[in-house]
């Protein structure tokens, strides 16, 4: 039996809907029109959040307690509460989508509005809005899509997360960080760095899925989300924010592909996707093919897995191309290799005369093989150039435009810049990516002072004494990934 065989035939065994002993989690949701639903206020914020807290606990007891089953009823955890926590929940300076509505032009008789979505939701009146088409530039000179949701279908899309998460959240594998809740990015590059470390790991797959986002089968996102919910309506509506299409030059288009990167549900739907495609597929494999080690960090559709024999890791690479192929995706030829990187990369490409390691990029550093002064093995993490190129020009762009702001204002923007920026990237082993980059942000504002005129007070004692005032100075701030991810997993 094929793979595709074996995904049909598990969707079919689950589809049956939890008989008796059903859970608290799991009881029918409230009908429109139901006595006490109609003028339903919100409570205040934290009686809201206490209340969503307590249904998403009984979710995830449900969900851990009904592992053979997905459960049936879950349209009533979306209601004026969860609602509610949703919306408080967005970023209130967001852009708005095709509505034109913003966070606070809908805050004003938040009540009213959210009992009257919750009455559509209900009712099956909820129409989403198509998303608006926006861009961002990236880092090598591309634009990367972007989709706009209108503002209700923001908080409804968020309330749905929540309830889905505390669902999947039972189901996805641990070498999985992308957009889950309690883990982040440095978990994720801490975990990589372990596990090259500790595990005898020679050889790198830095794998590349071409256009995730804009490539995802939707037929197969629908039928993986019913491995664990059988309630229609929820289905119903992940169906219709898939099929609501994107409004770009004044045109709506619909296709079967695709989630919307950037809706505030296509992360969880992204994961979900991959759990089934990737990371069961990946563990089995590491079980029943890999002789030697094998460690898989995945950051959403972010994939780096290591190997211990080359041999495996291009078996491993062919594999996946193929498996990739039966849910319509594909690796990009380009930015997909293998490469031998680890603690014996060095000595054997030397004896070989192939030069120094090669190196790969995760989560916005370049991983480099490399030594401690005592000569021990040590992954050095240093940020990328083409992103920090990239900020900075940010940067010089919008000094631009606030050249004749005063230079308080000026100085208190920028150190949140450059705050924001040693936030991330400040990792053991990156200190001198910190530096250039405070340095560059002061020769930046000297820059822009100087075309204001008043050439006279704005020297380099002026300029570095306003820095010193203004900007933090670069330091370590994050931990040594050994000790960060002893603390979080102390087996």
């Amino acid at each position: 039996m094929d793979e595709q065989e074996k995904s049909d035939s598990a969707v079919v065994a689950m589809k049956s809907a939890n008989k008796a002993g059903r859970p608290v989690a799991e009881r029918a949701e409230p009908r429109a029109g139901t006595e006490g639903n109609a003028d339903h206020d919100v409570p205040p914020r934290t009686q809201s959040r206490e209340k969503v807290a307590h249904d998403v606990a009984r979710i995830r007891q449900a969900a851990q307690r009904e592992k053979a089953a997905p459960l049936s009823a879950l349209l009533h955890h979306i209601n004026p509460d969860s609602l509610s926590v949703a919306f408080y929940a967005l970023k209130r300076d967001a852009s708005a989508g095709v509505d034109g509505v913003t966070w606070r032009d809908y805050e004003p008789d938040l009540a009213v509005k959210l009992n009257d979505l919750h009455g559509r939701i209900h009712r099956g009146a909820y129409h989403p809005l198509p998303t608006r088409r926006g861009y961002i530039p990236k880092a090598d000179g591309s634009r990367r899509p972007l989709a706009v949701t209108a503002l209700e279908d923001k908080i409804v899309q968020r309330a749905v997360t929540t309830v889905l998460n505390a669902i999947f959240e039972e189901e996805f594998l641990g070498f999985s960080y992308g957009f889950r809740p309690g883990r982040s990015q440095h978990d994720a590059l801490d975990a990589l760095v372990v596990g090259i470390g500790r595990k005898r790991v020679n050889w790198i797959l830095d794998a590349d899925i071409r256009s995730f986002f804009d490539t995802v089968s939707q037929e197969w996102l629908v039928r993986f989300v019913e491995h664990r919910v059988s309630d229609k309506r929820i289905i119903r509506l992940i169906q219709k924010w898939l099929r609501a299409g994107v409004l770009e030059d004044g045109a709506v288009s619909v296709s079967d592909r695709g989630t919307g990167q950037g809706s505030v549900i296509s992360p969880l739907l992204a994961n979900i996707y991959l759990h089934y495609v990737i990371d069961l597929w990946a563990e089995q494999w590491r079980k029943r093919e890999a002789k030697g080690d094998m460690i898989i960090v995945r950051y959403a559709d972010d994939l780096v897995v290591g190997f211990e024999h080359e041999a495996e890791a291009r078996r491993f690479l062919g594999a996946m191309h193929d498996r990739l192929g039966q849910f319509a995706l594909t690796l990009h030829p380009d930015k997909t290799r293998v490469l031998e990187f680890g603690r014996s990369a060095a000595a054997n490409r030397q004896s070989q005369g192939l030069g120094k390691p090669e190196t790969f990029a995760f989560l916005g550093f370049t991983f480099i093989c490399s030594k401690t002064a005592n000569g021990r093995f040590l992954i050095k993490r240093k940020s990328r150039r083409d992103r920090v190129r990239k900020k900075l020009q940010d940067v010089k762009d919008d000094l631009r435009r606030r050249c004749y702001q005063r230079i308080p204002e000026q100085g208190k923007w920028l150190g949140q810049v450059v705050r924001g920026f040693f936030n991330y990237h400040a990792v053991p082993t990156n200190f001198e990516a910190l530096r250039i980059f405070h340095r560059q942000i002061i020769w930046l504002w000297r820059r822009a002072l100087l075309g204001r005129g008043n050439r006279d007070k704005t020297n380099w004692t002026r300029i570095l004494k306003l820095a010193a005032e203004y900007l933090p100075k670069p330091a370590i701030s994050h931990k040594w990934p050994e000790q960060r991810f002893a603390v979080k997993h102390p087996r």
